[in-house]
């Protein structure tokens, strides 16, 4: 059954992951030269498991044995082997069969017996699974369907990996053999169960980085400076209790004391008598490769490499780069860097600082991930700046900054952050996103239990830094930050949004709705807070002003009102420095205003964000962010209260809400406040030196909450009865045969007009005919045919949806009419050969759109919509979805553009059918989803009416599809 190309050694199913306990592994096919490797794994095999794979004793392999476990042609008979530090660890081996269970000898056979043997020293780390997931897909690729697996009743682990893995499967008792038969087509379920396995194991790894019980600093000098001796000194400053060792190939032999830090030098690492968790890399690029051996030679789980001289130096670094890659995940270690900043966890158990930062900063709620270290420096002393201290606003959880990020990436710190207890916050810096696909996936999921913000550098020039060694996303940075809207990222501009959005929302519950009371003791301030809001989308309630001389006595009195007002969902507290009765400021006004504040805050019910502006009062702001010294640090934030009536009252697409009620200079008065309830904990609350920052930093907190509350209810993709999903494949299947004949379809190709109105067709997308026109009497026939009124339009490349260059005459009712459009046409813009002209039925009038899906090889299937017309795309008004798009996702697509309101009836125009433009958006998805063959997809114009829609122009371009996906077995990018 196989071809001879078939059996070419498939190096594309090679993959590195990551296993149950955090430590990586390497999958590839076993090949002939592997005999000797093979051998001396099943020697460490024990006799039970041998027992259990064989079903009798088998002490050892034969000739034979280990000559059929090495020769395979890659598509009847495939092996894998799980590899750690180049020997195995694990095989698994398909071997087809026909429907009698014997070896497939005819063409056609979909089934496949599987078995599998793990090392005892390396079972429970699930190796097994990892291998289940790839050997399966590697099926699927060679047309097996169905797997079939023949255990013992008492290898229960070996059950497990199969019952857990979430396929359709059947189970039989025969000959007290268990037998299992189950499906390779990905299901939900098991895709859930691999995404589950995904997250818990590379959350693993990076928690080891994060709490390793013995570092070593290797590159310390002997004197002190120098980037080692700073690494060992900011460690052992910050209270790390865990095994500290200083390596140096330079001290002496038997050991040595480094003084004055007192601890123990060693002239390597294998020299070290106890096990290493984490080892930090101060050493020449040149030395590095010694290094990495020695650490994975002695068991070390991780590293951390500050060299720099890698991909950031040009080409011989980047081949560097990527051997020191391939070095430490032969290994098992995880990697961070190279060109790292470090690492740092501020939990009070671990305390580490493996970084250059000389100041461990204080613990907290938040969680940084940075691939520069100079954002990683200037985030860290904003924040220490914003509140320093343990328990402060300001506070981390964990940070790390990962240089070139040759391994360790924002993905893995999102696995790490989904569930960490310690983190209410995630935010990132990125100046490339190595895999785009599972970075919205992760963002995504992470996002509906905590906010994840992200700045990203590089967003214009279209190229990573020299370090980062990633695909190139094809798509506009606009694309993306829709992607990232869409997902629930909270994506902001600069260093100092970072910080305000992570203060803002690590210490304030999310505001149920965008009503905002302001108050203060200053009108002007009050004015600006307020027009800000209104730039930010808001909806501003009357600013109630308070007396210049206004004590903390009475902010607590009216910031309580407001609270208790059903019709605020958020405060913003305006201050200036007030002037007692001497002509002189109260010394201590920051600190009494903050208590007031802090007690109005923490007696609300429900909760409500409050942030502060302020002008010239540090002292407020500096109190604000500090625990009260009798206060535990600030309970978890980021509760979502329900939405308020004003919110969940309006439908998507409706009309606005009336303008918010202007400002007066009188002040209001404001209803009684509550009677003082039970005494909470003092909360934490952000203080802004300017009225923009505080309430653009609200503004997200209010975007995100809304996303938040719908992504509880994320919609579905609908089933279709009238789509011909398998015929649409087959006729796919034929036309890259016959394209293939003379074009390269591993690039995109256009199909021809009519096989691609009929693939269309096949999804229930028509497509208006269009007869061409070369000359006026063909185009008198064609209107005939298709009955009048006609449209004449040219289908010149230079006027091809240009309505606005005079292509096009719409409405033309008889023959005399359509020559004299045609010979106006001819006359002003050329030749009938150079216009192209073609014949079309006319449409209802209605709205012009397009539709469009294209792929990019690194982000993925993207969905956009947008208005027709040199407008729309001189402005960039274009919502895009990542594909599959769900009802949800199409309804808010639509409404999304700017242009929006001229599908909805504006300025009395008639709304159109947007219940059949979303259909239209759900059947676009669909197709490429369900065949990623289809590698785009152009509908223009679409003209939508007010009952029905129409598209007249179509183009579909095919290619074929690259051998794995993020909805493949789970594997490490390898860059």
């Amino acid at each position: 059954m196989q071809s001879p190309s078939d059996s070419v050694y498939p190096a594309h199913w090679e993959a590195d992951v990551v296993l149950r306990d955090g430590g990586t592994a390497r999958i590839r096919p076993i090949a002939p030269d592997d005999a000797q490797r093979l051998v001396s794994f099943y020697e460490q095999v024990s006799d039970e498991s041998k027992y259990y794979r064989f079903f009798a004793p088998y002490p050892r392999l034969s000739d034979r044995d280990v000559h059929r476990f090495t020769h395979h042609d890659y598509v009847d008979r495939v092996g894998l082997a799980a590899t750690v530090g180049g020997e195995f660890i694990a095989t698994v081996r398909y071997d087809r069969i026909d429907d009698r269970g014997r070896p497939a000898k005819e063409p056609g056979a979909d089934q496949a017996e599987v078995a599998f043997l793990v090392q005892d020293a390396h079972q429970g780390r699930g190796v097994a699974s990892a291998l289940l997931e790839h050997i399966a897909a590697v099926a699927r690729e060679r047309g097996i369907r169905r797997f079939a697996a023949e255990v013992l009743p008492a290898n229960t682990k070996m059950i497990k990996v199969f019952t857990d893995a979430g396929y359709t499967q059947q189970r039989t008792f025969e000959d007290g053999v268990v037998r299992l038969e189950f499906d390779l087509e990905p299901t939900e379920q098991s895709m859930a169960v691999m995404r589950g396995r995904e997250q818990r194991a590379e959350a693993r790894s990076v928690q080891r980085l994060l709490a390793p019980g013995s570092v070593a600093v290797i590159g310390t000098g002997r004197a002190p400076g120098g980037v080692g001796r700073s690494v060992l000194r900011n460690l052992l400053d910050s209270g790390y209790p865990g095994r500290v060792y200083a390596v140096n190939h330079a001290f002496p032999e038997g050991g040595a004391r480094l003084d004055p830090e007192g601890v123990p030098g060693h002239r390597s690492v294998p020299e070290i008598p106890e096990p290493v968790d984490l080892a930090v890399l101060a050493v020449p690029a040149a030395q590095v490769p010694d290094v990495v051996r020695d650490c994975g030679e002695h068991g070390v789980r991780g590293l951390v490499i500050l060299s720099s001289g890698y991909a950031e130096s040009g080409p011989e670094g980047r081949e560097r780069q990527r051997a020191l890659l391939r070095q430490a995940r032969s290994y098992g270690m995880r990697l961070i860097g190279p060109n790292a900043f470090g690492l740092i966890n501020t939990a009070p158990d671990v305390r580490l600082n493996a970084s250059l930062a000389p100041q461990m900063p204080g613990a907290g709620r938040i969680g940084l991930f940075t691939q520069s270290g100079a954002i990683g420096i200037a985030l860290l002393s904003g924040l220490h700046r914003r509140g320093p201290g343990d328990g402060s606003i300001a506070g981390i959880s964990t940070f790390l900054s990962a240089g070139n990020r040759a391994d360790l990436s924002g993905n893995d710190l999102l696995q790490y952050w989904y569930d960490d207890p310690a983190t209410d916050v995630a935010i990132l810096y990125l100046e490339s996103i190595g895999d785009p696909r599972k970075f919205m996936r992760l963002a995504r999921r992470t996002a509906a239990v905590k906010p994840v913000v992200v700045a990203k550098g590089a967003r214009h020039t279209g190229t990573a830094p020299l370090g980062h060694t990633v695909p190139t996303v094809r798509i506009p940075d606009s694309t993306v930050s829709a992607l990232m809207r869409q997902a629930g990222v909270i994506r902001v501009d600069t260093v100092t949004e970072l910080i305000d959005a992570g203060l803002l929302l690590a210490s304030q519950p999310l505001p149920a709705g965008p009503r905002v009371a302001i108050l203060g003791n200053s009108e002007s301030l009050a004015l600006l807070t307020y027009d800000a809001c209104l730039t930010e989308g808001l909806r501003p309630l009357r600013p109630h002003v308070l007396a210049a001389a206004a004590t903390p006595e009475d902010f607590r009195t009216a910031l309580s009102a407001a609270l208790a007002n059903g019709l605020c969902d958020a405060v913003v507290v305006t201050a200036i420095p007030w002037v007692g009765e001497e002509g002189v400021a109260s010394p201590g006004e920051g600190a009494d205003l903050a208590a007031a504040l802090r007690e109005a805050a923490s007696s609300a019910a429900p909760a409500k964000p409050v942030t502060v502006v302020h002008l010239a009062m540090d002292a407020l702001a500096d109190a604000l962010a500090a625990p009260p010294p009798s206060e535990a640090p600030a309970p978890r934030r980021g509760s979502t209260p329900p939405p308020s009536e004003a919110t969940a009252a309006q439908p998507a697409g409706t009309p606005s809400p009336p303008a918010p009620t202007p400002p007066q200079s009188v002040p209001a008065e404001p209803p009684q406040p509550p009677a003082p309830a039970a005494s909470a904990p003092a909360p934490l609350i952000p203080a802004f030196p300017a009225a923009e920052r505080a309430v653009r930093s609200l503004a997200q907190a209010v975007r995100y909450a809304k996303w938040r509350r719908g992504a509880a209810d994320p919609g579905r993709v609908p089933e279709y009865e009238d789509i011909e999903e398998a015929a649409a494949g087959a006729d796919i299947d034929r036309l890259l045969d016959e394209l293939s004949q003379h074009a390269d379809i591993t690039r995109s190709v256009p199909l021809p007009a009519e096989d691609a109105h009929a693939l269309l067709a096949r999804y229930g997308i028509p497509v208006r005919p269009a007869h061409p026109a070369p000359d006026p009497d063909t185009a008198v026939r064609a209107a005939a045919r298709l009955g009048y009124p006609v449209a004449l339009k040219t289908t010149a490349p230079h006027l091809r949806h240009r309505p606005d260059l005079g292509g096009v005459r719409l409405d033309l009712t008889g023959e005399a009419e359509l020559r004299r459009a045609y010979a106006e046409l001819t006359d002003f813009l050329g030749k009938p050969e150079e216009l192209r002209p073609v014949v079309q039925p006319m449409v209802p009038r209605g709205v012009d759109t397009v539709v469009r899906a294209a792929i990019d090889p690194a982000a993925g299937a993207v969905l956009s919509f947008g208005l027709a017309g040199a407008p729309s795309q001189l402005l960039g008004d274009t919502a895009h979805r990542l594909i599959p798009a769900t009802d949800r996702d199409v309804a808010e697509q639509i409404r999304s553009i700017r242009t929006a309101p001229l599908l909805f009836g504006w300025r009395g125009s008639q709304p159109v059918d947007t219940a059949a433009l979303e259909d239209l958006l759900l059947r676009v998805s669909r197709l490429v989803d369900d065949h990623p063959e289809v590698v785009g997809v152009d509908l223009e114009p679409v003209v939508v009416a007010a009952h029905g829609l129409a598209v007249l122009d179509a183009t579909v371009r095919l290619a074929r599809p690259p051998a794995t996906t993020d909805l493949g077995p789970r594997r490490m990018p390898a860059y």
